[in-house]
């Protein structure tokens, strides 16, 4: 599903062109469901955050630190500003794990904020081993379609509206969840699969007013893609729990590198040394004047 970007690009059509180079597709839905069910609000998911002008997601674990993608941090550094509700805060640093494989596995970073988030209760990290035939929800920002015709919309169109969605974790093996794109009588009310825009997303479930966040979007399974059938792979938290409290406990400049890397060893494919800067310069988020 990762495809390589060739050419030169300029303003929202490189952007696009990088979301689909990114290792999935955006929040689809089923066909005969109208789509108006799955629109969704940060009410849904308050420790949402939002990476880039159209997407790129992690969750708020506590009020100094945002658990996503290690693939999505790309382009945050110290200073960069991510979102929060209404609210942007800058980064402090980052910590990718340092056995991060793209497309592979441990896809998973850790992002410390300058500022601590007062007014926004973090999510709880699931603790348990037991995710496999769990139901959860996705939710995002990136582009949408359905299941019979994939992706139709992309992620600039889309203008920042969220989708939910349901699915259910079809395998929970060491560090990775894995979900399928079910229809008919297989599909839950809402079924859904996520990716790409949504990349870093949460895999969470609600219990008594708590949010669980049990995995992280990483990259699509198959060949499918936003079609039915399609299988996504999420970083799974309770296999990272060790290593993201580690983090967190050591936290500051001197962290090892056998703990955790300041940024990814390797960008996405198409992102080089010479347009690096260009590329962030359009995607990222600013405070306005």
């Amino acid at each position: 599903m990762l495809q390589r970007m060739t050419g030169s690009f300029s303003g929202f059509g490189f952007w696009l062109i990088l979301l689909i180079a990114m290792p999935a597709e955006a929040i689809v839905i089923r066909h005969d469901v109208a789509d108006k069910h799955y629109l969704a609000t940060v009410a849904d998911y308050p420790a949402l955050a939002t990476f880039y002008v159209d997407g790129a997601h992690g969750s708020l674990i506590a009020p100094r630190w945002v658990l996503t993608a290690a693939h999505t941090t790309f382009c945050l550094q110290p200073g960069s500003l991510i979102r929060l509700g209404a609210a942007l805060y800058p980064v402090r640093r980052l910590y990718v794990h340092p056995e991060h494989q793209p497309g592979v596995s441990h896809d998973i970073a850790l992002v410390e904020l300058a500022t601590a988030v007062s007014d926004i209760a973090p999510v709880q990290l699931y603790r348990d081993s037991d995710e496999a035939g769990r139901d959860l929800w996705f939710i995002g920002a990136g582009g949408t379609g359905d299941g019979k015709r994939g992706l139709t919309v992309d992620n600039v169109a889309n203008q920042g509206q969220l989708r939910k969605a349901q699915n259910r974790v079809a395998t929970a093996q060491g560090p990775l969840l894995e979900f399928v794109f079910d229809q008919g009588a297989a599909a839950l009310p809402l079924e859904g699969i996520s990716g790409g825009g949504d990349s870093g997303g949460p895999a969470f479930l609600r219990r008594n007013q708590q949010f669980w966040l049990l995995g992280l979007s990483s990259r699509g399974a198959n060949d499918h893609g936003s079609f039915y059938g399609g299988r996504e792979v999420y970083s799974r938290v309770s296999f990272f729990l060790p290593w993201i409290e580690q983090v967190m406990h050591q936290a500051g400049p001197h962290v090892p590198a056998t703990l955790a890397l300041p940024q990814l060893r390797r960008w996405p494919d198409g992102v080089t040394a010479e347009n690096i800067l260009q590329i962030c310069q359009e995607i990222r988020l600013t405070a306005k004047p």
